[in-house]
């Protein structure tokens, strides 16, 4: 018995979309560890940013803002290594919600 064109689609699309979620998951990984690196270097710069400004008597409460204009554009890294793994987040979720489709399409076409 030959399998229908509709049914040989699916299961290719559903092949496709598996394939494309193990690579984001791998690169979910890549964009996990960066940001964690860049979440590491602005936090050294800063207390290193912290401890000069406190040894040259910078008084205590202009410290803080001090600080973090100095490290500004490592903060802009970490926030945008944390947004960019966040939108890889929601296109993995997004893809599962497409494998669940074309299982459900396909068991229906199966029942038929």
């Amino acid at each position: 018995m030959s399998e229908s064109p509709e049914l040989v689609v699916t299961v290719e699309e559903l092949k496709k979309a598996t394939l494309r979620l193990s690579d984001a998951t791998k690169q979910v990984f890549r964009l996990a560890k960066a940001r964690a690196e860049t979440e590491r270097e602005y936090r050294q710069a800063l207390s290193k940013e912290i401890v000069i400004q406190r040894s040259k008597g910078v008084q205590a409460t202009l410290i803080p803002d001090l600080c973090r204009g100095k490290v500004a554009d490592l903060k802009f890294e970490r926030d945008l290594a944390q947004e960019v793994h966040r939108s890889a987040m929601s296109s993995i979720s997004a893809l599962e919600v497409e494998i669940q489709s074309w299982q459900s399409i396909l068991r229906y076409m199966s029942d038929s």
